[in-house]
């Protein structure tokens, strides 16, 4: 085992996150988030999670409202970028798992995506 306490490089790791159940998936998922906008920034998990997930913007806003995200905290900054508050994140997990096909792979992806972060952290 490496450094996550799952694996020594991405392909392990993505390997044993498919063994794990949803439940698990989910909560190092929102941890992930919490722990990643705190170093990097709520940008940044944001910009991990449109990648991981393939969603633009409008469609994140939909999925953070059915994660029981309030819609009246999303914003943009001074660029366009959606912003929702860093205690909020959590909602994007609910909110894939609500209304998007193949959440699960998607959670997985946006874990691989930042196995660097989560070994080095």
């Amino acid at each position: 085992m490496g450094a996550t306490g799952l694996a020594s490089d991405p392909e392990e790791y993505r390997r044993r996150l498919l063994e794990q159940p949803d439940e698990q998936l989910d909560a190092w998922s929102a941890e992930a988030m919490r722990d990643i906008s705190i170093r990097r920034g709520v940008l940044a998990v944001l910009h991990d999670l449109r990648a991981a997930s393939g969603l633009d913007d409008r469609e994140l806003e939909k999925v953070f409202a059915a994660g029981g995200g309030p819609p009246a905290v999303v914003g943009r900054d001074a660029s366009g970028r959606l912003l929702v508050p860093a205690v909020t994140l959590h909602c994007f997990v609910r909110g894939l798992r609500a209304i998007v096909p193949g959440a699960r792979d998607q959670l997985v992806e946006y874990l691989v995506e930042n196995f660097e972060e989560l070994v080095y952290a």
